[in-house]
């Protein structure tokens, strides 16, 4: 490769956006491949929460993650991109002792991550009664994913090709309708949309989000579901359909939104001043893969719901690693394989 390789990403939802905004800002030429569907990086309200489910699990990688992500929005904000978001902390209620105990095991130190246990009455936002205990995480929060999403894609400064890709190799792309697109690398990050589109099983997830005219907590609060602050109004919503194993459009059916409403309801009483005025729905892909394959295609794909936790620190390393393999002169004889 030369000293600016030309890198071909496929996606443009938060795994390319991000991928593209490290090799752009590398001094690498992009062209971002993106068909428009990536409908899970456009929720409107994204948590940024690093301790996970209803068992309180972090990840290994969640704190360094969180404090990427916030590290970029600040970056973005310094080159005129407004990201709506808040950074006021995520408030997350359990509902006995035996489950503060799993939250417990698998907290790190609050030296590597700060947290506290507080009375449900000393909480920051109102709770519905029956919360035993509250996790309040300061460093926590939510961001507009879509606009965080966009302002990659501007900031990277890649060439966009609006286009949906149809074939992928270690060195070129085709197109829907024949075309093809050379490069020096290829990163596929097509997400649950690209995935389903390619025929590849995994473990997909639909969830949904009611658009609320307001707020209905001052800071996120969330327990199999989570209600959230947003750029206009608030939300809630959960990842909670059945998983299948291919992709399909997803929808809200009328269990589901009951469901939801009931959840919503059992984290705050002020759940029942707002209106909804519309719905968000994504699907999700599980079963992460960051790096190159042995075909020489590079993939960040499957982050589940931790994309915006986990996808701009997980391009950062990806890219890292692409363009030290694309400045080492290959091996006598060898066949370069990005």
């Amino acid at each position: 490769m030369n000293a600016a390789p030309h890198v071909a990403v496929i996606g443009g939802g938060v795994a390319g956006a991000s991928v593209a905004y490290v090799l752009g800002r590398a001094g690498a030429r992009v062209t971002l491949i993106d068909s428009g569907q990536h409908a899970a990086s456009r929720v409107p309200s994204a948590l940024l929460n690093p301790v996970r489910g209803q068992s309180g699990k972090v990840d290994p990688q969640a704190v360094a993650g969180l404090r990427q992500t916030w590290a970029w929005v600040g970056e973005l904000a310094r080159a005129g991109e407004k990201v709506p978001c808040g950074r006021e902390g995520v408030l997350r209620p359990v509902p006995d002792g035996r489950t503060r105990e799993k939250f417990v095991r698998h907290l790190p130190p609050p030296t590597d991550l700060p947290h506290v246990w507080l009375a449900p009455a000393d909480a920051p936002a109102p709770l519905a009664p029956g919360w035993a205990h509250a996790l309040w995480l300061p460093e926590g929060g939510w961001l507009d994913g879509a606009a965080f999403t966009a302002a990659l894609r501007r900031a990277s400064g890649a060439r966009v090709v609006r286009a949906r890709a149809t074939g992928w190799a270690a060195r070129g792309v085709t197109l829907e309708g024949g075309e093809s697109l050379a490069a020096d690398a290829v990163v596929w990050c097509g997400g649950a949309v690209g995935s389903g589109w390619a025929g590849e099983g995994g473990v997909y997830r639909a969830g949904s989000l009611l658009l609320l005219d307001r707020a209905p907590s001052p800071v996120p609060l969330s327990f199999g579901a989570y209600v959230a602050p947003a750029a206009s109004g608030g939300v809630l919503g959960a990842t909670f359909e059945a998983p299948t194993p291919t992709w399909a459009p997803p929808r809200l059916p009328l269990g589901s939104l009951a469901w939801l409403l009931g959840k919503g309801l059992a984290l705050t009483p002020d759940l029942r001043g707002p209106q909804v005025t519309g719905r968000w729905s994504g699907t999700r892909l599980s079963g992460l893969r960051c790096g190159q394959g042995e075909d020489g295609v590079w993939r960040l794909a499957g982050l589940g719901s931790k994309g915006f936790l986990l996808g701009p620190l997980l391009a950062q390393a990806l890219a890292q690693e692409l363009l030290g393999r694309a400045a080492r002169p290959a091996a006598p004889g060898a066949l370069p394989v990005a």
